[in-house]
């Protein structure tokens, strides 16, 4: 039998929206332990702020801390399925070089979020290992090295 993600996931998920601040956002994150947060309105998934996000897009930029999430979250989000199976998603997760997913139910729903951490606490060793290799690889949208 194969573990689902909902099986792996992290259920208590903090969002943030669009209007909020990115300070907001940033005090989201500290009281959450977390350098992720998905972007709701409407009660759909419309983008995620990462730590990343505000460092590069404002911070960097000299953007005010008073800054609308909207302007420097990630708009194109990749999800996953809670129904999908694990093995399935630590490959897409590798490929695709991201840490961590957001997990919608197939209403699109956000149900949680599933990071590498969770991958290596729930699935097989070999599962958690391939994806954190295929993550690590060089290359990917956020890669320091020049293009």
């Amino acid at each position: 039998m194969t573990t689902k993600i909902r099986e792996a996931m992290t259920q208590k998920v903090r969002m943030a929206t669009p209007d909020q601040t990115i300070r907001e956002a940033a005090r989201i994150m500290i009281e959450c332990d977390a350098g992720v947060l998905p972007v709701g309105e409407d009660d759909r998934l419309i983008g995620v702020i990462t730590d990343r996000d505000i460092a590069t897009r404002a911070v960097a930029e000299g953007k005010s801390p008073e800054t609308a999430v909207r302007d420097v979250m990630s708009k194109e989000v990749l999800y996953c399925f809670e129904d999908e199976d694990v093995e399935h998603v630590a490959k897409n997760m590798s490929d695709n070089k991201v840490r961590r997913l957001p997990v919608l139910n197939r209403k699109k729903r956000l149900v949680g979020i599933v990071s590498i951490a969770d991958l290596a606490l729930s699935a097989n060793a070999s599962t958690a290992g391939r994806a954190v290799a295929g993550i690590s690889t060089p290359g990917g949208a956020h890669s320091q090295r020049a293009h």
